[in-house]
């Protein structure tokens, strides 16, 4: 998969429309036009793996405590969209609005936790070429776990391939992580499945461009670039690819574009992809 420029990841969903990691967002995305989607996964107390990007439930729910304390039965019951819904201003756009907010399907894909097999679905069903991108959350009590049955679902789905590409962006699936333990149990498990490791801070050992066993893309935060700029330089040098997260104001767009991100994440992938005229 190749495009003109970097590639536009939507960043759990077309995010900024959307509550994050809801069936909803990510269809979105798709019709926005998004070059891949990106995903958190965490794994349930009965072993089950949902796209939830914090530990806890408060801030994307109306649960409370940690994912790996709760069931899917449990969290199934929680209102994961309710936070992010906009309703219409008059009680007539209820029903004249294109966006039909009584339709039970659509009151389900905003709002219903979202199962790593459910996006998967979505994903191979999606009807054009689109790229995957999942992060394994970390620390967590169950350890590589979390990563075992990540790559025991993509195998379910056929989505790691026999020979591994040697451009990330000719990829389906690329797994990563901020653990370097994570990504290496990614590499061990799913050899040809390119991993990217993420990036909070730049710990000295990485300065140069040089990355831990089994990644082969950076993962900066927009904030590490903004405070060391040159290491977008080093990467590319080093023969790595850079990916960047989470990328949404136009002057922020142009500042990782003019550095050669090859993959750019962001909450807003039409604002993105209109900025690159695509």
């Amino acid at each position: 998969m190749r495009s003109d420029g970097p590639l536009v990841v939507a960043h759990r969903g077309s995010s900024a429309q959307l509550a994050e990691h809801t069936l909803a967002a990510y269809e979105k995305a798709l019709v926005e036009g998004a070059d891949g989607l990106e995903c958190d996964v965490r794994l349930t107390r009965d072993g089950h793996l949902v796209c939830v990007h914090d530990r806890r439930l408060e801030r994307t729910s109306n649960g409370r405590g940690a994912v790996s304390d709760r069931s899917l039965r449990d969290l199934d019951s929680l209102d994961f969209g309710g936070w992010k819904v906009d309703l219409p201003e008059s009680a007539d756009a209820l029903v004249t609005t294109d966006r039909p907010y009584l339709d039970d399907k659509v009151r389900d894909a905003e709002r219903r936790v979202l199962t790593f097999d459910r996006l998967l679905e979505l994903f191979v069903d999606s009807g054009r070429p689109v790229q995957l991108y999942v992060e394994t959350k970390h620390p967590t009590r169950w350890g590589g776990l979390v990563e075992q049955r990540v790559v025991a679902s993509l195998r379910r789905f056929g989505l790691v391939p026999q020979h591994r590409s040697p451009d990330a962006a000719d990829s389906t699936v690329v797994v990563m992580s901020f653990s370097p333990m994570a990504v290496r149990r990614l590499r061990e498990l799913a050899p040809t499945l390119p991993a990217v490791m993420l990036f909070d801070g730049l710990p000295r050992l990485y300065r140069e461009g040089t990355l831990p066993f089994g990644a082969t893309i950076a993962g900066p935060g927009l904030h590490v670039l903004r405070s060391k700029p040159r290491f977008a330089e080093r990467i590319h040098e080093a023969g790595n690819q850079l990916y960047v997260w989470t990328v949404d104001e136009p002057d922020d767009i142009k500042f990782v574009a003019e550095l050669g991100a090859d993959m750019i994440a962001t909450n807003r992938p039409s604002d993105l992809l209109s900025y690159l005229e695509r």
